[in-house]
């Protein structure tokens, strides 16, 4: 069975979209954030190494300000996302306080991954973090990037992590079980599919949309990712977010979400 691979995996990158760590207005879903605090602490307790990507920033920005809808214009965006880092920050390290569990901000840009020495820098800084036991959570400097040099969406962040850290296995919470055939809210009796070897036309015609007004990318920017893990012998997983507790059932080898692999 191909996902008995996934029981060995030790250097973990998981990735986490504002739609699963925040309700549809934007505001904080903190039930689900304690869990997945929770349940990343018990992966770092068995043995494993956790990167944490996460998406909120802006999110919790408008959400300081009492926004409805967060603002089209980049600068404004630049400045929610400065108010809202700070926030997303307090409250990950509130919430792994509880298990003891010490976390560190990173944020990155495209160009100092494309830079080779800046690339270094970040990789060793992230290493150091890991063998300190420390959780990176990282997400993209808004404050600071225009679209020259975004990364543009976290999934792609997540996989040019993985790839930085040569991380076994990349997971990505998702606010849907995994890769349908078609989107399974639309009614057309979409089916998931368990297992995909490559990335052909068809699997990137499956990608749907499905955003919200505080969210980036959709399941397009996932099989992006999946493009990037694959070729660099990295395994990723997109299983749906809303029980943060699916991750267990990963590293436990079950048909949950969609498992792109790179053992091909």
């Amino acid at each position: 069975m191909m996902r008995e691979n996934l029981k060995n995996t030790r250097r973990i990158v998981i990735k986490v979209g504002t739609s699963t760590i925040s309700f549809e207005n934007g505001k904080m879903n903190f039930t689900r954030l304690e869990k997945l605090t929770m349940v990343l602490s018990d992966v770092i307790n068995s043995g494993r190494e956790v990167v944490l990507v996460s998406s909120g920033a802006i999110g919790v920005g408008a959400g300081r300000l009492k926004m409805e809808e967060p603002p089209v214009a980049l600068v404004a965006r630049q400045a929610l996302a400065a108010i809202g880092q700070a926030e997303l920050i307090r409250i990950y390290q509130k919430f792994f306080d509880e298990y003891n569990q010490m976390v560190a901000q990173v944020l990155l840009t495209r160009d100092g991954l494309d830079d080779e020495e800046r690339a270094l820098n970040a990789k060793n800084t992230l290493n150091e973090l890991l063998r300190m036991k420390i959780i990176p959570v990282i997400n993209e400097n808004d404050t600071v990037s225009t679209a020259e040099i975004q990364f543009g969406d976290n999934d792609t962040l997540s996989a040019n992590v993985a790839v930085l850290i040569d991380a076994d296995l990349l997971i990505i919470l998702s606010d849907i079980d995994g890769l349908y055939t078609d989107d399974p809210r639309n009614g057309s009796g979409a089916e998931i599919i368990r297992t995909v070897t490559d990335i052909t036309p068809e699997i990137e015609n499956y990608a749907a949309g499905g955003t919200s007004s505080f969210t980036k990318g959709g399941m397009k920017t996932k099989i992006n990712a999946a493009k990037i893990c694959m070729s660099n012998y990295i395994d990723m997983v997109i299983i749906n977010g809303s029980d943060p507790a699916t991750i267990h059932s990963v590293f436990s080898g079950e048909e949950t979400g969609t498992y792109f692999t790179a053992n091909n």
